[in-house]
Formats: structure tokens, C-alpha cells, sequence
């Protein structure tokens, strides 16, 4: 089960609700006791009153009077002491009467077949039920409102160690191989328990992000050498004048190729190191020389596919962003575009602080869209040999960056791909 509140809110509506519920009982407990007890006391003083009564009709004494607020009737009673119609369907014992607006206690006694009715004012006893009612609910919600208060107090309190730990978790140096550890500093309870559980496994994902490191850095570090050797060849063979044009042609896609890898082997490099300003530190470049490299290396396979390809410049912000993922970041949409697009147009525009890329191809469904920036996420229709890499790539550059890219659907069919850059100060 899911709730929407905090734990120091449930906490709270958990003592505010245990107190209603207790405050409540004990209440109810209260005012049916003191009733019953009232009942039982106004029953027995009637009883009696009504035994002294008798006696007028049993020895015409007619000495013993009713009280003030007492009303006497018996069957063939003389005068005022005549039982009224409204009376004479009672039955003996103890009962509570309604006579127009006023309301009685009422003692019956039937001696000899006739009825005898001795009747009581309970404006008294009903303005001390009110005053009890008064007392009852001012003492509940008192209760009520010191349950809240508790609760606040105790949940700031229990909550205070759990609150504190989340944000020594939450810090980003608790990832940094010399982090103290946490356990320390809390007590052998159930946030210590968590306080350990969190250690071990920061502690397992420093590791793993530390073989991360190494990782990328050892395989940057050994691709690089074979890339230069196939750099190197490709510059030998295009002076070589023995080669054809269909030959240099091939050596040309190969130089490019080592290049888009080089530049793929930096991006991944650059996105696994855990200090962001050495990313910083990487060459700055706007968007528009961007734009600029990247249609002088896409123009050609996209022209020779039949695709028109569409720029427009716009008018950018001479604002600079780091050289590598931005040209990943294009380079991967344009290449995209190129890859699922078999007739129509290639279209990059230019914003001031962001760029739009947009295609005539198979489109994407839409219940796929947010699924296609996952790793190895395809398009519906799989072709060649890409791994669904692409999207992710900019995904996560983009959240690096503090970037943001989106992905709407063209009409009649194609995709729309526009990212928004922040803006960094050269």
C-alpha cells in the first residue's frame, strides 16, 4: 500500500487517531454512566415520592402535596388530579414523557386497578446532561489537539536521525573512496541497522564505480594507440598515388570512422569520471561551428541516400558548451535521423540556447517514446546492426550537462528532436 504523506505525518495522524479513539470511548463510556446513574437515582426518588402520595387516596390525607416541579394524576382522582387521556397508556414503572414542549420523568404504579402517575420536570436533569456534553466534548478535543502536538514532538524527534542520515546518503561525497563511514554516528537501533546497511552498500557501489573507472580509463588508453595506427595509415594511403578514386574513397570512410570512435571513446570517458569539472576543463566550442562540422561529415551520406538535407542556421547564442558531448549529442541525432529515414528530408535548425532535428522517417509510436532513451531501445523497424545505444548516449550526456532533450512525432509520420543546451560561461 501506498501513501502519500511523510512518515512524521502518519506518525502524527496515527496518535491523533489513537487518541479519537480512546478520548472517544472513554467518553461515550462517561455520558452513558452518568445517565443511567441519573436515571436510576431519579427513579428511585420518584418511586418514593409516589409511595408517600398513595397515601392520600388510601387514608384521603391530603397533607402530602407533589413538589413544585412534580405533576400527580390517578384514576378518578378529583380535580386537577384526574390521570389526562395522554397518560392512562402507560405502563407501570419508570418512563420519559413528552407533554408539548416540556419534558418529564414519569413514575406509573397501578394499585387495586387504579393508576397512579407521578410526573417530574427534567429541565434540571436535561441542563445537566448539557453542562456534561459541554464538559465531554471540550476535554475530547482537548485530548485531540495535545494527541496532534505529541505526535508532532515525537515524530520530529524519531524522525530527526532517519532525516539527518538521508542527507549524509544523499551527499556526493559519501561516493568519494574516503568517505567516513555512517554506522558511527548513530545508535544500535533500527536507524543504526539502516545507517549499516546504507555503508555496505555504498561501499559496493564505490567499488563498482571505481572498477568503472579503471575500466573505461584502461580501455580509452588501449583503443587509442590502435585508432592512431588507423589514422596514421589512412594519412599514408590517401598520398599514395597508386590508389584509385574508389580507393580513396574507401580510406576515407575508414579515417572517418576512426575519428567518430575516437570522439565516442573520449564521450564515454569523460561521462564516467566522477568530478564534472574535469569535464569542464575539456575544449569549449558554440553551437553553430558544431552544426558546421557535423553537416560537413553527415552531407554526403545523407545526399547520397536521396535525402534532402535542410539548415538552418538561426541566430545562436555565442554561448560555449563542452566540444565533445555536444558533438556527440548532435552527431547521434543526426545519425538517427539518417538511419530511419529512406525518403524525404533531414532538417537541423539552430535556436538561440538549443537545437531542433527533425526527420521525415518511420516515426516512433508513442507508446515507445520514453522507452527509446533507454540502453538498447530500437526503433520498430530494426535495421542494420546498431545496438540502440544512440538515444541513450544523449540521454545521459544530457543529464550530465543539465541539458534536455524531448521527442515529438512529425505529421504525417517522422520524428522531432529538440534539445535544449544551459548555458555554460566560456
Amino acid at each position: 500500500m501506498e501513501f502519500k504523506q511523510s512518515l512524521a505525518q502518519r506518525i502524527i495522524i496515527a496518535f491523533a487517531l489513537m487518541s479519537a479513539l480512546v478520548a472517544g470511548a472513554f467518553a461515550m463510556g462517561i455520558i452513558a454512566t452518568v445517565h443511567l446513574v441519573e436515571e436510576k437515582l431519579i427513579s428511585a426518588g420518584l418511586g418514593g415520592d409516589l409511595q408517600r402520595l398513595l397515601l392520600m387516596d388510601s387514608v384521603e390525607d391530603w397533607s402530602h402535596r407533589p413538589e413544585p416541579d412534580q405533576l400527580f394524576y390517578f384514576s378518578g382522582g378529583p380535580g386537577d388530579f384526574e390521570l389526562p387521556k395522554d397518560l392512562r397508556h402507560l405502563e407501570p414503572g419508570f418512563h420519559e414523557v413528552f407533554r408539548e414542549s416540556l419534558s418529564y420523568h414519569a413514575m406509573v404504579e397501578v394499585v387495586d386497578g387504579r393508576r397512579y402517575v407521578l410526573l417530574q420536570d427534567q429541565s434540571d436533569f436535561e441542563e445537566r446532561e448539557r453542562v456534561l456534553f459541554a464538559v465531554v466534548l471540550v476535554g475530547f478535543v482537548l485530548s485531540l489537539a495535545l494527541a496532534v502536538f505529541l505526535g508532532w514532538v515525537l515524530a520530529r524527534k524519531v524522525m530527526a536521525p532517519v532525516v539527518r542520515l538521508a542527507r549524509q546518503v544523499r551527499h556526493r561525497d559519501q561516493l568519494l573512496g574516503l568517505a567516513p563511514p555512517l554506522a558511527p554516528d548513530y545508535a544500535a537501533d533500527e536507524v543504526g541497522e539502516l545507517a549499516v546497511a546504507f555503508d555496505a552498500t555504498l561501499g559496493r557501489l564505490r567499488q563498482a564505480l571505481s572498477r568503472e573507472q579503471l575500466f573505461t580509463s584502461d580501455v580509452s588508453h588501449e583503443l587509442r594507440t590502435p585508432l592512431m595506427v588507423l589514422a596514421s595509415s589512412c594519412e599514408l594511403l590517401l598520398e599514395n598515388p597508386a590508389i584509385d578514386q574508389r580507393g580513396r574513397n574507401q580510406v576515407l570512410r575508414i579515417a572517418r570512422a576512426c575519428e567518430e570512435m575516437r570522439e565516442l571513446v573520449q564521450t564515454f570517458l569523460m561521462l564516467a569520471r566522477a568530478k564534472h569539472d574535469d569535464a569542464a576543463m575539456s575544449p569549449q566550442v558554440n553551437l553553430t561551428q558544431v552544426a558546421d562540422d557535423l553537416l560537413g561529415i553527415w552531407r554526403e551520406p545523407i545526399e547520397q541516400k536521396g535525402l534532402e538535407l535542410i539548415y538552418l542556421p538561426g541566430n545562436p547564442l555565442d554561448t560555449r558548451y563542452n566540444t565533445t558531448f555536444l558533438h556527440a549529442v548532435m552527431g547521434n541525432l543526426l545519425r538517427n535521423a539518417l538511419h530511419y529515414t529512406e525518403q524525404g528530408f533531414i532538417r537541423l535548425t539552430l535556436e538561440p540556447s538549443g537545437f531542433v532535428v527533425e526527420d521525415s522517417g518511420v516515426g516512433i509510436p508513442e507508446d515507445k517514446r520514453e522507452a527509446m532513451f533507454e540502453p538498447f531501445v530500437r526503433g520498430s523497424e530494426k535495421r542494420g546492426e546498431g545496438l540502440g545505444l544512440g538515444l541513450s548516449l544523449v540521454q545521459r550526456i544530457c543529464e550530465s550537462q543539465g541539458w534536455s532533450v524531448s521527442l515529438s512525432t512529425m505529421e504525417p509520420h517522422g520524428c522531432r528532436f529538440h534539445v535544449e543546451l544551459s548555458q555554460v560561461k566560456s
